[in-house]
């Protein structure tokens, strides 16, 4: 079993989310991808969340339908700040002998060495860092005194190209409170989820 692992606030989730976990599906030949709202992101720790029922109700509106696609409340459940190692941990435990997929952004690779336990969670699953066409590789050799130089071989040969889609969730928010269309960025039935429950106003 092939299992990729994409966290995050999704607040809301939106098509560059979406695009993100079918490239990564095909391109790696996962058999699932798991999304995993947090309860609390550490680094937006700062910042009122929408609260976890309505992002896993617009979670479900965006992922129905799609059999590869898989909500995990794993965070949400366990509360207080949301550590990516122990999430790993926990998924390892349930499911041994699964291969994990970290899945993530240029950005995330950046600050990975900031995360808890970086070298834990290169053990636990791969991080896989989405490229846009035409952009350098990945560059994990900020890792490189974390792990053995066959793991980092084996991460640095992961590829995952993705088309340029300029969205994110922050824009998506402010759209939302100044009454600007949410069409062709978010699932239909998230938009009117979103619009039904008045959110982000």
């Amino acid at each position: 079993m092939k299992i990729g692992i994409f966290g995050g606030s999704f607040d809301p989730i939106h098509y560059g989310h979406l695009l993100l976990a079918d490239s990564a599906r095909e391109q790696l030949a996962l058999d699932q991808v798991w999304f995993i709202p947090a309860a609390v992101a550490p680094h937006k720790q700062d910042r009122h969340a929408t609260n976890a029922r309505q992002r896993i109700e617009m979670l479900e509106l965006a992922i129905a339908g799609n059999e590869h696609f898989r909500l995990s409340t794993i965070e949400i459940d366990r509360g207080g700040v949301s550590y990516t190692v122990e999430t790993l941990q926990t998924i390892a435990e349930q499911m041994p002998g699964a291969e994990l997929f970290l899945l993530m952004g240029a950005d995330s690779l950046r600050d990975l060495l900031t995360w808890r336990e970086p070298g834990r969670i290169c053990e636990l699953a791969a991080p896989v860092v989405s490229r846009r066409a035409g952009a350098p590789d990945p560059d994990f050799t900020s890792l490189a005194h974390l792990l053995s130089p066959a793991r980092l071989l084996q991460l640095s040969a992961l590829r995952l190209e993705m088309p340029i889609v300029e969205l994110s969730s922050t824009d998506l928010r402010y759209r939302a409170r100044v009454g600007q269309s949410l069409r062709y960025r978010t699932p239909r039935a998230v938009e009117e989820y979103i619009r039904a429950q008045q959110l982000y106003r």
